[in-house]
């Protein structure tokens, strides 16, 4: 090396030497700092951190002279303002020769020469020198975000510093600086490059011929796409960006003949965002431009804003940015009401707006009436009338204008809180008679018209916002659903479901007033649970409601009701209500039932019905959803039936049903002598069944969610659960079943032990179980026969796949290799849970999944062309997460992986090829400029 060479250096001490060879070896990490400190401090020079990575600088291994020179770079970072000028010539010709190395030393060559940047010592000439070189010799734009910020800042360091010997340059430099930017779409980049762009026009370096390049380089951008990622940790705004692409556009009359056609075109352009980006960059623009910039203009520019002063949704835009401004002010004098005299005008353009036939049009005035409306006393009764009466149209309006009908009913809900009077007495009349016609159409059999009955139930519900509006729809849905269970109506399974989910949204809004929310319960609580009573009750002739409320998925959808309606009851309502619904599971006592006369009576413990018996879900319901002050009555009878029941064969909904809600009960109960007798009489039960017969499963489901309720509360007995549940991971007949009970440990499940229904869950409960239990899967897997090997790999990857990622980062070297092992399991199930792991790990932590990237390809690449077509589809958004990882590690396989993803681009399924598009896509920008 004889840039190198020529630096003069005394020999290092062995601790040097150490320290170096430990780094570029990869033996230790960080080493940076202590050299840094040591050269501050003097016991060493920087000619000897030079002498000791000589041979690392020399070696012919790509990644050991990276190292080598990646620690020579952050030791200069800290250490430049010690340099002599003869040590920062020697420095640079070294480092501008390394700019000719592999690609795997340029990120590092390029640290290095930012440091010298900012050199004091730097003599004349070399700024330009350094630069020439990277314009070069350099393809910037193939480079990871964080070199090519680099280069930024080494221009920005030398035009601070340097500005003299960089004008020297005269054109030569505008044109290296557009070669560096164009491409360029990192907003964290861009913000910079702007900001250069800007200093290169105001501070008066020559642009030459290079105008119109420029500006196109810095255009193209116009106007501003980009919304923020969630949780950005880089703060940049779209405003941002706005903001300084406009200094740079309208920073000289040069750009005038180039930009006013930009101007034009996107005033006439149908984006909102765009027609107002473009007017005040032109408002910007006439600051500096004169009249023989503008003057050929006027003409296209005036036509354009005169049709815009005739578009009216621009207008109502614009006005209803100024009602939400508005919104926000305060008067001192409180009957100040500067919108009454506008009221009249107002009212007209919203009207219009809301019965024009252009979809747009009607959503802002849809916005426009949800705005007015929430400025006190301003609309008058007649309005309101009027409103309601839109407002019911639009809800009804047909599948192509769905965006008006969800905006329609979310103003209707916004509004009915309100003005409870005004839906009351003219929406809630006409929704009741469109429910009567829904019930005619079902008794006809129309499934045609059941879209109508359905948007007609989703408004019901979007207006029962108010106590008062309350106490008429809810009678209305329940006597709705009592009609169908009477009537001779075709009333399948959507249509009672959606019956039940318009009672749930209703619940759901009834939960912020305690007035209400004992209305709610005390009103369709019964009502449910009678209606399942009678359907579950023995008949010569059931009606089609009744063999349909006993399906799973009505069940389900019965339980969410019930146990919404009970989350946010007092302890002294809560107690009323138990006192009634656990005599009528153990007793039949029907008394406080609505219309309770039934055939035969109620006894879902003792009876053989399977009917009776799927009821426990919605007893499940209702006692997993109390507050965990309320005292159960009957309790010891109660969990004992539980238990029995659990482990019934003959109805397994039923069974785990009584498993869950005794799971549910369990969580919430107080440690002491009761709960350990619950305990024990559950594990008896567990163990008994477990032994060879035909109770296994039940009791494996029993032993499920007891130790998921324990484990929610870090019981002590929760470790010989799940230790028990381990040892079942190698049983031929419950293995596979007890991998996947580990993606229910680790879940949240939605109708029982929630935090939503008092269940005691600790907030690190995951992380507690992964420390537990995670080391002994990992030990089991490596003692397993070949045979259930699977199984412990599905319930590590479900652990893993659920564990908040933050936690799971610094383990991941030593369980990425039994990931990608269970990469290649046969189990699809296995497969997906690993590939959702696994996806999110490429973009969070990309420098140890570099280190396997050739593993990585080769099996995602393999899993795309799984029988699975939710396996295909993680495979290939694995293989889009790919590209996040530093291109310099991915692009040796580019060819190989475009040619291999073509293939799914004639999967048989739309989603699948989607996905194959998109990656393949990334693929081909791999390394081009911008990407």
């Amino acid at each position: 090396m004889a840039a190198a060479a020529a630096l003069e250096a005394v020999a290092p001490t062995g601790a040097l030497w150490g320290l170096v060879h430990d780094f570029v070896m990869g033996q230790q990490e960080g080493p940076a700092d202590q050299v840094a400190a040591d050269v501050k401090s003097g016991s060493y020079t920087v000619l000897q951190v030079v002498e000791a990575l000589g041979s690392s600088l020399e070696n012919p291994e790509p990644r050991t002279r990276a190292r080598g020179i990646q620690l020579l770079s952050q030791v200069l970072l800290q250490c430049q303002s010690l340099l002599l000028e003869k040590e920062v010539v020697h420095l640079i010709l070294f480092y501008e020769n390394r700019l000719k190395d592999h690609h795997l030393v340029i990120p590092s060559v390029l640290q290095g020469l930012r440091a010298l940047s900012l050199c004091v010592a730097l003599p004349p000439g070399l700024a330009v020198s350094v630069l020439k070189a990277i314009f070069q010799e350099v393809h910037v734009q193939s480079l990871p975000q964080v070199d090519r910020h680099t280069v930024y800042s080494i221009i920005t360091n030398f035009m601070r510093t340097r500005e003299e010997e960089l004008k020297g340059l005269g054109a030569d430099f505008t044109f290296g600086f557009i070669q560096v930017m164009d491409g360029e779409k990192d907003p964290r980049n861009l913000l910079v490059a702007f900001r250069i762009v800007h200093d290169l026009i105001s501070r008066d370096y020559s642009l030459g011929p290079f105008v119109e390049e420029l500006f196109e380089v810095t255009s193209c951008y116009f106007p501003i796409d980009f919304t923020p990622p969630p949780n950005d940790p880089h703060g940049i705004q779209r405003e941002d960006l706005i903001l300084s692409l406009r200094a740079v556009l309208a920073s000289t009359p040069r750009f005038a003949e180039f930009l006013l056609p930009l101007l034009i075109e996107k005033v006439d352009s149908e984006i909102l965002s765009a027609k107002l980006d473009s007017l005040q960059t032109l408002n910007a623009c006439c600051a500096v431009y004169g009249q023989k910039e503008l003057k050929d203009f006027l003409p296209s520019l005036w036509a354009s804003i005169r049709r815009e002063s005739n578009q009216r949704r621009t207008i109502l835009e614009m006005i209803l940015g100024f009602l939400k401004l508005h919104q926000k002010w305060s008067y001192e004098d409180k009957d100040e009401k500067p919108l009454n005299g506008f009221k009249d005008q107002l009212c007209s353009l919203m009207f219009m707006a809301l019965t024009d036939t252009s979809t747009q049009l009607q959503l802002v005035g849809i916005r426009t009436l949800t705005v007015l409306g929430a400025q006190p006393d301003l609309l008058s009764s007649g309005d309101l009338e009027l409103a309601v009466g839109h407002l019911y149209r639009l809800s009804f309006m047909e599948e192509d204008s769905q965006s008006c009908r969800v905006a329609a009913l979310e103003a209707s809900g916004a509004l009915s809180t309100l003005y409870p009077v005004a839906f009351s007495r003219h929406l809630v009349p006409k929704l009741a008679e469109e429910l009567c016609r829904g019930e005619l159409d079902l008794a006809r059999d129309e499934p045609t018209k059941c879209s109508r009955h359905l948007r007609c139930l989703q408004a019901l519900s979007a207006v029962s916002t108010h106590p008062s509006i309350v106490k008429e729809t809810l009678p209305l849905l329940l006597q709705h659903l009592c009609q169908m269970n009477k009537g001779n109506m075709v009333a399948g399974t959507s249509e009672v479901i959606a019956v039940c989910q318009s009672l749930q949204q209703v619940a759901e809004k009834c939960q912020q007033d305690p007035e209400s929310c004992w209305y709610f319960h005390q009103t369709a609580v019964p009502c449910l649970f009678a209606l399942a009573v009678q359907a579950s009750m023995p008949e010569k002739e059931h009606s089609v409601l009744k063999k349909v409320l006993l399906e799973d998925e009505v069940l389900a959808a019965m339980v969410s009701v019930i146990g919404t309606a009970t989350t946010h009851l007092s302890p002294d309502l809560a107690a009323q209500s138990v006192a009634c619904i656990v005599p009528l599971f153990l007793d039949g006592n029907i008394s406080f039932l609505p219309e309770n006369s039934f055939p035969c009576r109620f006894q879902p413990f003792q009876d053989g019905s399977s009917g009776q018996r799927r009821l426990v879900a919605l007893l499940m319901a209702f006692v997993c959803s109390l507050p965990r002050n309320v005292e159960i009555p009957q309790l010891n009878q109660l969990m004992r039936e539980l238990v029995e029941l659990s482990c019934c064969p003959s109805c397994p909904s039923s069974s785990t049903a009584a498993a869950k809600c005794f799971a549910g009960l369990l969580n919430k109960l107080p440690a002491g002598q009761q709960l350990d007798e619950f305990l024990q009489l559950a594990v008896d039960k567990v163990e008994a069944g477990l032994s060879p017969g035909p109770f296994r499963s039940q009791a494996f489901t029993l032993l499920l969610w007891v130790t998921k309720a324990l484990v929610l509360r870090y019981h002590p007995l929760s470790s010989c659960l799940t230790d028990r549940l381990m040892g079942l991971l190698s049983d031929p007949e419950l293995g596979p079943a007890a991998a996947d009970g580990f993606s229910l440990l680790m879940s949240d499940c939605t109708d029982v032990l929630t935090r939503a229904g008092h269940a005691e869950v600790r907030i690190m409960f995951r992380q507690r179980f992964f420390t537990d239990n995670v080391p002994a899967l990992v030990q089991g897997f490596h003692a397993a026969s070949q045979d259930v090997k699977p199984n412990y790999l599905k319930g590590l990857s479900h652990v893993l796949n659920r564990l908040p990622k933050p936690v799971l980062l610094p383990e991941l070297p030593t369980l990425l290799s039994l990931l990608l092992e269970a990469l290649s399991c046969s189990d699809c199930v296995v497969q997906l849970s690993t590939l959702s792991c696994l996806q999110p790990l490429l973009l969070e932590a990309p420098q140890v999944m570099s280190l396997h990237v050739d593993t990585l390809i080769t099996k995602f690449l393999n899993l795309s062309s799984s029988p699975s077509m939710a396996v295909r589809i993680a495979a290939l958004q694995c293989m889009h997460a790919l590209t996040r990882l530093p291109t310099t590690v991915l692009l040796p396989y580019k060819p190989q992986v475009i040619r291999a993803l073509a293939k799914p681009l004639d999967d048989k399924k739309r989603l699948v090829r989607k996905e194959a598009v998109s990656a393949r896509g990334e693929w081909f920008l791999l390394g081009s400029p911008g990407s």
